[in-house]
């Protein structure tokens, strides 16, 4: 069963962005390629920093889809 966690994107780095959750905060981001949150959540590159999205968690704890809020 997934569940949904609000998510932030803090900024990009080249080719990944740095993600927030409840789970990992700014001293330990997530880090996801920025073509996949393009992709997924349909915001274009220049506006994802700072983006606040949804993240899909899978039953091993891995964010495996993100959605616009």
């Amino acid at each position: 069963m997934s569940m949904r966690i609000e998510a932030h994107v803090l900024l990009l780095i080249g080719d990944q962005a740095e993600i927030t959750t409840a789970h990992r905060d700014a001293s330990d981001p997530e880090r996801v390629p920025v073509d996949r949150l393009v992709e997924e959540t349909g915001i274009p590159r220049e506006r994802l920093a700072g983006a606040k999205v949804t993240a899909v968690v899978g039953d091993d704890g891995e964010l495996v889809r993100f959605e616009r809020r």
